[in-house]
């Protein structure tokens, strides 16, 4: 390597798919001494078919003496020492070639990446978007059948609520009318009842007894009796004495009271007065009943 004498070392190491030296047991190379075998490397064969060629450098071993000195010409240029530094040269610049190539080839993968990353992105923002806004226009129908539907039952309510009023109120005019009805039909049956038991302070009774007749007493006799029997009159005398007094007071008072006081109390509701009504309506058909059965 020098003008010194150098020794011999031995220096494994392997070429990559770059060929690339990667050193795997020795020294480490320098970067002039790479250059260096990657030219001998290029011009191996030009040495075999020329015997006169320069000398063959190698990265560790001196050089050979076994062929001697080399004859004394002029100074013609060597083989060895021109393609030398051309070799290692255009080897560099194809390896930058190379470099540029496959750092433009990343780039060219990463902008590709990128962009596939990027149009999955928006992609994937796009889908969510849609989704969203079928998510607010769902919302937006549904939330408007609700309403729609909320409308249409507040109008079914509304029905229901008027029909059941017409209905509230012709039953309370019907049982007002069977009340009135009633209370008429009573007094006009207990003040019937006390007219006729008034215009007939007396009543008599006849009867007709047949008794042995007396001599020389008074009185018609039966004919063909032979003036053995005669008819004797018994007359008896009912004063207003023997007349019982009747009770005239309003039947079912309490339940009557009681609907008034539901009515006054649920002018909006009357519906809940109902079952009173009904029990009212059953208490007055029992008292008619019973003013019939108890005076004909």
């Amino acid at each position: 390597m020098g003008s010194g004498e150098s020794t011999n070392r031995k220096v494994s190491f392997g070429v990559d798919d770059e060929d690339r030296v990667r050193i795997l047991r020795g020294v480490k190379l320098s970067e002039d001494v790479l250059q260096r075998m990657r030219g001998v490397a290029n011009i191996a064969p030009e040495r075999t078919s020329s015997p006169a060629s320069s000398p063959q450098k190698d990265t560790g071993a001196p050089r050979s003496n076994t062929s001697g000195p080399p004859p004394q010409q002029g100074p013609q240029p060597q083989p060895g020492t021109q393609s030398g530094p051309s070799k290692p040269a255009s080897y560099a610049k194809e390896e930058q070639k190379k470099y540029e190539r496959q750092q433009t080839i990343l780039k060219e993968e990463w902008a590709r990446a990128a962009q596939r990353e990027r149009e999955a992105a928006r992609k994937e923002m796009t889908n969510a978007m849609t989704w969203e806004r079928q998510q607010k226009r769902q919302e937006a129908e549904n939330a408007k059948q609700l309403a729609e539907q909320l409308q249409k039952k507040d109008l079914r309510l509304k029905a229901l609520e008027a029909f059941y009023k017409e209905q509230l109120a012709q039953l309370e005019k019907k049982n007002l009318e069977r009340y009135e009805q009633s209370k008429d039909e009573f007094h006009r049956a207990a003040s019937k009842t006390e007219t006729s038991v008034s215009n007939e302070p007396q009543s008599v009774e006849r009867e007709l007894i047949i008794v042995p007749a007396a001599c020389n007493a008074p009185g018609p006799r039966l004919p063909g009796a032979g003036g053995g029997f005669q008819i004797t009159r018994t007359t008896a005398v009912f004063t207003d004495d023997d007349i019982t007094s009747r009770s005239t007071d309003p039947v079912c008072l309490g339940l009557q009271a009681q609907i008034l006081s539901c009515y006054r109390d649920n002018r909006d509701q009357t519906l809940r007065c109902s079952d009173l009504a009904k029990e009212y309506m059953r208490c007055i058909d029992a008292a008619k009943k019973n003013l019939l059965v108890n005076h004909g």
